[in-house]
């Protein structure tokens, strides 16, 4: 993108541009203030700047690229924004209430390469990386859906594309929500879900921001995960795991093992028992998580009582499980659903 929207401009970034077109370095911070707390939708709510200047800003560093084309509120309160890009494009960022918990889950491409037999953000596979500032823009798109006066207590990169992928941009848009200057939100609250690249998991700490980090199984051996994730390749389980235990420590954050359940494939008592050897003692948390039916995929969801048994193998194995609520059936919430519904449009 060759437009520097504001957005997407560290706090030194935004200086060294206002330098540049003429500006005090200090009205950055304003312009900073504006955007991450204070809420302003143009400059023309800018009210401590002067008004002759907030006529010209725009043309001289514009704010935002990005706008909400659609919000979809689900029976039990999740919204899922359908976010336009400045190119035609778009990504979905998904508002999940939950008693005092609101957790934002954002997307970092426009499509996804991993094609995860199972999901529909890699239909018609991956057109392009999002920048920093599309990033960032989908939280202010959250906020606002949320209204001004609940916080956002945690984000997951959980939404459309793989992370690692974009892992530059990735931490630049983390260091500005991190920041003192941005949103404000700490280290702790964010978590970043990758299908697992093992060198890239070892780049991750070097942000400025560490976040938690959810490593997606999906699969108990080799052998039934590449047929879930062809783009697993050669990477093993065990490897997966090595990783997830090297980030632990590295970074000491939590780390979760994601293991999305799958009804006749992946969600046997012989797959728990073979998921429970391969982590027993190894001290980590898994997220079961039920599959959400996608229009036009074979997969099912799994039956209650094979949820129930699957976590009762791994509880017994000593795992920390926990099961991921379904939420937002009745909006498509599933990643990937609402932009290849946008698509096909």
């Amino acid at each position: 993108m060759t437009v520097p929207f504001a957005t997407g401009q560290t706090r030194d970034e935004l200086q060294a541009l206002c330098a540049a077109r003429g500006l005090e370095k200090w009205r950055a911070n304003q312009i900073l203030a504006w955007i991450h707390r204070l809420g302003a939708d143009s400059y023309a709510d800018m009210t401590d700047l002067p008004r002759e200047l907030r006529s010209r800003l725009p043309g001289m560093i514009p704010l935002f690229g990005t706008r909400v084309r659609h919000v979809h509120e689900s029976a039990d309160g999740t919204l899922k924004l359908l976010v336009g890009l400045h190119d035609g494009q778009c990504v979905e960022t998904v508002v999940i209430p939950d008693g005092e918990r609101r957790t934002v889950c954002i997307s970092t491409q426009v499509g996804c390469p991993v094609r995860c037999a199972f999901c529909a953000s890699g239909l018609g596979g991956l057109v392009r990386n999002l920048d920093a500032s599309e990033i960032v823009e989908q939280m202010r798109h959250a906020r606002a859906a949320l209204s001004r006066r609940r916080v956002i207590t945690n984000v997951v990169v959980m939404g459309i594309g793989e992370p690692l992928l974009n892992l530059e941009a990735l931490q630049k848009a983390l260091a500005i929500l991190g920041a003192e200057w941005g949103m404000r939100i700490g280290s702790r609250r964010f978590t970043v879900s990758t299908i697992g690249l093992p060198d890239r998991i070892r780049r991750l700490p070097e942000g400025a921001i560490k976040p938690n980090l959810a490593v997606s199984l999906h699969a108990p051996n080799d052998a039934i995960r590449r047929e879930l994730v062809p783009m697993a390749g050669k990477v093993t389980i065990e490897e997966l795991i090595e990783a997830g235990r090297w980030y632990r420590e590295a970074a000491n954050r939590d780390v979760t093992f994601e293991y999305v359940l799958i009804g006749g494939v992946n969600d046997l008592p012989g797959h728990a028992a073979e998921l429970a050897r391969r982590l027993r003692g190894a001290r980590v948390k898994v997220n079961v998580i039920p599959y959400n039916r996608v229009e036009g995929l074979r997969f099912e969801p799994p039956s209650t009582a094979s949820v129930d048994a699957f976590v009762r193998t791994l509880g017994d194995a000593g795992c920390w499980v926990t099961v991921r609520k379904r939420r937002g059936d009745d909006i498509s919430a599933a990643c990937g659903q609402l932009r290849a519904q946008a698509m096909e449009k």
